[in-house]
């Protein structure tokens, strides 16, 4: 089996609702899709740069891919490893890149197969429920936004914040108040806080239940992660300070963190987030998968993720949910806050 063609697209999609969070604000996804062929088979692979997170824009990553992704022409791409070893050389620290390459390969691989990736890769659980962000905005607004995600089905609302540590209280505190115990409460500060601000919320939201408190310091001080876990008894998730194997097996060393937030784009493909998983699970520290403002065929990739293992315990794979006229919308799932696979090979699109 030889690949014989690759096509690299540029996919720019509106939200149907610009949302808010502690460091920026979104209107759009930009995202850049790979096509791997092999005869009749084709493999996609999905791109979502953000340069506060991945430190990548997607004009660089378009031009990037249209001059390297040639280089896999006449190659094999069971050899997965050595290729997308080969395109982080050619393209030093374009994450989601090497993303996108890796993802369009098991995305073959599994066509190949006739096998949903789930399935090759332990195939652990068939569906897994996931949260809904509400991003940063008034009492007001937050209301509308729960109310609405709840008669829509979900039941884990993941509130953004990181601004102001009152009003983010505030805002959980009339989200509980109104939901009491039907709904799970999980706040993302987005490394807006700091360790005194984080311990503020921390004491001020104790008996608002919340269930876990991701990356409410700076990514360039982990250990700050460390001083705020330290005898609390809101788990600490790590988010933007975890974008590497290395980071992981730092974190987690050190006693850091109590949780993971393993997001596909941001390590650099589908197998670097399974050899995390594999820290994770070493050290006690249980997974949540994440994502960016991703095509469903990229949601769909860290979906396969989250359902082939044991340790991933939480997922937040909302990022395809709003997006307007998302070619690959069908390849996920949605039922009343639970996704689940297609039923088709691969990651389960048939692609452009």
């Amino acid at each position: 089996m030889k690949i014989d063609s690759v096509e690299v697209y540029k996919l720019d999609m509106d939200l149907v609702e610009p949302y808010e969070v502690a460091y920026s604000r979104f209107e759009k996804a930009e995202n850049i899709l790979i096509r791997v062929s092999s005869g009749i088979l084709d493999g996609w692979g999905c791109a979502a740069p953000d340069p506060h997170v991945t430190g990548e824009y997607a004009d660089v990553i378009f031009k990037k891919a249209q001059e390297e992704i040639p280089f896999l022409m006449n190659k094999d791409p069971f050899r997965r490893a050595v290729l997308v070893n080969d395109l982080k050389k050619r393209t030093p620290g374009l994450f989601s890149l090497w993303a996108a390459l890796d993802m369009a390969l098991w995305d073959l691989i599994g066509k190949k197969a006739d096998l949903p990736v789930w399935k090759i890769l332990g195939g652990y659980r068939k569906r897994i429920k996931t949260s809904i962000t509400v991003g940063i905005c008034g009492i007001e607004e937050t209301m509308e936004k729960a109310q609405e995600f709840i008669d829509s089905g979900f039941s884990i609302l993941k509130i953004k914040g990181g601004q102001d540590v009152q009003l983010d209280i505030e805002r959980i505190s009339f989200i509980r108040r109104k939901f009491d115990s039907r709904i799970q409460i999980r706040f993302d500060a987005n490394q807006g806080y700091s360790i005194e601000e984080t311990k503020e919320f921390m004491e001020k939201s104790a008996p608002l239940d919340i269930e876990l408190l991701e990356q409410p310091t700076n990514k360039a001080r982990p250990e700050d992660l460390g001083v705020v876990s330290k005898n609390s008894s809101m788990p600490i998730m790590a988010d933007e300070s975890l974008v590497s194997l290395l980071d992981a097996f730092h974190l987690v060393k050190r006693g850091l963190i109590d949780l993971m937030n393993i997001k596909i784009m941001k390590v650099g493909g589908l197998s670097e987030a399974i050899q995390i998983d594999a820290v994770a699970r070493a050290a006690g520290v249980e997974v949540m998968v994440g994502c960016m403002d991703e095509s469903a065929i990229g949601i769909a990739a860290g979906l396969h993720f989250a359902l082939s293992r044991k340790n991933i315990r939480y997922a937040d794979l909302d990022g395809h949910i709003g997006l307007i006229s998302d070619p690959a919308k069908d390849c996920v799932i949605l039922d009343k806050g639970w996704l689940y696979p297609s039923s088709l090979p691969g990651f389960g699109w048939k692609g452009l």
